[in-house]
């Protein structure tokens, strides 16, 4: 019975952190990956943002919103760095 539980327990942890599963309000065919990687050093250090990352946080940020009340992304999205990210890349922080 022991077995079966943490089975269970596995697999829910499995599919809630599955970045295929999460859907967001906009914008199914971005991947949270591909930004993270675009722009994870400037969001983590407040540094510069690539050219490429202004572009596609430009191109997706009617999305915004629905990652910044994501549980899985919201870190990614509300540090002070990430919100001189969107200054430098001039794109309003969103109001959800």
């Amino acid at each position: 019975m022991k077995f079966v539980k943490l089975m269970v327990i596995t697999f829910v942890i499995v599919v809630i952190s599955s970045p295929i599963l999460i859907k967001s309000e906009v914008a199914q065919s971005w991947i949270p990956s591909d930004l993270r990687l675009l722009c994870l050093p400037a969001m983590t250090t407040g540094g510069q943002p690539t050219k490429d990352c202004c572009n596609t946080l430009i191109g997706q940020k009617e999305s915004l919103c629905g990652y910044i009340t994501n549980p899985l992304y919201c870190l990614f999205f509300t540090s002070p760095a990430a919100r001189k990210v969107l200054e430098v890349c001039n794109i309003p922080y969103p109001k959800c």
